[in-house]
């Protein structure tokens, strides 16, 4: 297994933090803002109430019909609470669900760029990640096609990702049909991670490839969460529907691994479901906003190409421009040694796009005041100019 690169670089500008040195930190997929009032005062009356000790393996049943109700009203998907297991976050969910589907071999389908834990989850499955590439000019995204070459008898799943993180690509209604008939056709259950679902710009539309008829359905685990909608990152609440049989699967291996999701978090996680949802739109707004004003900048500095991203809060700037530069005593090799150079000769912190499957890329996020966007692209484009 390798170390997360995003909690790595995260890491490293905490401790040069430390040592007085300003940085701004692009790298982080973390919303800027507060957790709304109305959650944390759930929590609050949570701990006053004695609500500390034990819940059901799968989350109270509270939270689990909230959650139904919630992929009913916006996805139009029907799920019973015994359907739906509650997490410690969504990438717990993504974990249980390639436990419960993969023996030993097993192959599981990643499109790249993708988010840096689902290949590590699925070594740890004992099973085999098989990469099949996007490439800049579909905006990263990967056709129907590339992925039904890419399955084999021994492909147990898919793991599909719109709005994507890295990217900011969010796939169109037609395209996720195609990627459903492959996946109908093959037999192939689709692990499908919508947890930026609720941050999309523009003529961007959301589709949850669950709600294209009852046999995709079937073949699908929908994973969501409170962590990016409702600013509630470190409350460690994720969650995933599907059929029965993989959801009962997914809690046995829950129940012998973390049992329960914290029961205060899971109060917070009810009442932003079923709470105020201005909020969330006032947030998506502001990032909106900072979108615009990232990616025109970026496209502005000599050599950077950046596809405007539709959906979650990134950008992800091909830099091999800058291959084969010098930035003071920093030799630009590849996406690693640019956001080395940037680190230290600018004091701009991004994560590389080898950490996400594309070594020609860096991945910014937005997800931070303008203040400091416009101060950290300052910075990044002063450095940018002199790099021989």
């Amino acid at each position: 297994m390798s170390p997360s690169k995003t909690f790595g670089v995260d890491a490293l500008v905490r401790e040069m933090r430390s040592q007085g040195v300003d940085i701004v930190n692009f790298s982080l997929g973390e919303p800027d803002f507060d957790t709304p009032g109305h959650i944390k005062d759930a929590a609050v009356d949570a701990i006053r109430a004695g609500f500390t000790k034990y819940t059901p393996t799968a989350g109270i049943l509270e939270l689990r019909a909230a959650i139904c109700e919630k992929l009913r009203a916006d996805n139009g998907l029907m799920y019973s609470p015994q359907e739906v297991l509650v997490s410690c976050g969504a990438k717990h969910s993504i974990f249980n669900a390639v436990f419960a589907l993969c023996d030993e071999g097993d192959e599981v389908i990643i499109l790249s760029p993708y988010w840096v834990s689902y290949p590590e989850m699925v070594y740890l499955a004992g099973g085999v990640p098989v990469i099949v590439e996007g490439d800049i000019e579909r905006g990263f995204k990967v056709s129907a096609s590339a992925i039904e070459d890419a399955i084999t008898p021994r492909t147990r799943a898919i793991v599909f990702n719109s709005p994507c993180n890295p990217t900011g690509s969010v796939y169109s209604r037609q395209e996720i049909r195609e990627i459903a008939e492959v996946a109908q056709a093959r037999g192939v259950v689709v692990i499908a991670d919508e947890i930026y679902e609720k941050l999309t710009y523009g003529d961007a539309e959301h589709v949850s490839i669950a709600s294209l008829g009852p046999e995709m359905k079937d073949l699908t685990i929908v994973v969501n969460g409170v962590s990016k909608t409702y600013a509630m990152t470190g409350w460690r609440i994720g969650y995933a529907a599907g059929p029965r049989e993989v959801i009962r699967a997914m809690e046995t291996i829950q129940g012998h691994v973390t049992s329960n999701p914290a029961s205060i978090s899971q109060k917070a996680a009810l009442a932003g479901l079923t709470g105020d949802r201005e909020p969330l739109e006032r947030m998506r707004r502001e990032f909106a906003r900072r979108r615009d004003y990232m990616v025109r900048r970026l496209n502005e500095m000599p050599g950077l190409v950046c596809p405007v991203p539709e959906g979650a809060f990134y950008a992800f700037p091909d830099v091999s421009h800058y291959f084969g530069r010098r930035l003071e005593d920093v030799e630009i090799k590849d996406s690693t040694t640019f956001a080395e150079a940037l680190l230290r000769c600018a004091h701009v912190a991004v994560v590389p796009g080898v950490a996400f499957g594309n070594d020609r890329c860096v991945r910014l996020s937005y997800a931070a005041s303008t203040d400091r966007i416009t101060e950290g692209l300052d910075r990044m484009e002063a450095a940018l100019a002199r790099a021989q």
